[in-house]
């Protein structure tokens, strides 16, 4: 899985020219779900984004607040085109995204672990493969590209036969 996350001071999707979602400061969360990703992907994206220290603190110490320090907001885009390829030609390349049902009970999933590790009211969703027009205003800005990646497929191990140098 793939993400950008952005400190905002506010942010909303709009869908249909209705306001389905809204926050006010906190983070925004553009979230892709790539083929091979699992549960465990989407739990450790939704981890780091909760953890990520993007604040200061009181006193003026830089990067000591995660979003749940400050009682801040987050709102989960779905946005498949993270995962373009665009090393060939001018058109893009989403091969690198999974398709369809996979990719929205993956990304649901990682909406529902966001919100179980803070709080359900302070966690907002944008629309699945919906035409969204996302607006937002960016505190800095802060940007940051997360990634949370399957493991390389296991080679099996070689045994080691006797008499011979390892």
């Amino acid at each position: 899985m793939k993400a950008i996350l952005q400190r905002v001071l506010s942010a909303s999707v709009t869908v249909d020219e209705k306001v389905v979602s809204s926050i006010g400061k906190g983070v925004l969360v553009l979230a892709a779900v790539a083929p091979g990703d699992t549960e465990k992907e989407a739990e450790s994206l939704a981890a780091k984004v909760l953890k990520l220290k993007l604040w200061d603190d009181e006193s003026g110490g830089r990067w000591k607040k995660s979003v749940k320090d400050i009682n801040g907001d987050v709102l989960c885009v779905s946005q498949f085109t993270l995962l373009a390829s665009t090393k060939k030609g001018s058109k893009p390349d989403f091969h690198g995204a999974m398709g369809g049902d996979d990719a929205k009970r993956l990304y649901e999933y990682f909406y529902s672990k966001v919100q179980e590790g803070y709080a359900a009211d302070r966690v907002q969703n944008g629309v699945f493969q919906a035409m969204m027009q996302v607006a937002l205003v960016n505190d800095g800005p802060v940007t940051l590209e997360l990634t949370a990646t399957p493991p390389p497929p296991k080679q099996g191990k070689q045994e080691k036969k006797p008499g011979t140098a390892a």
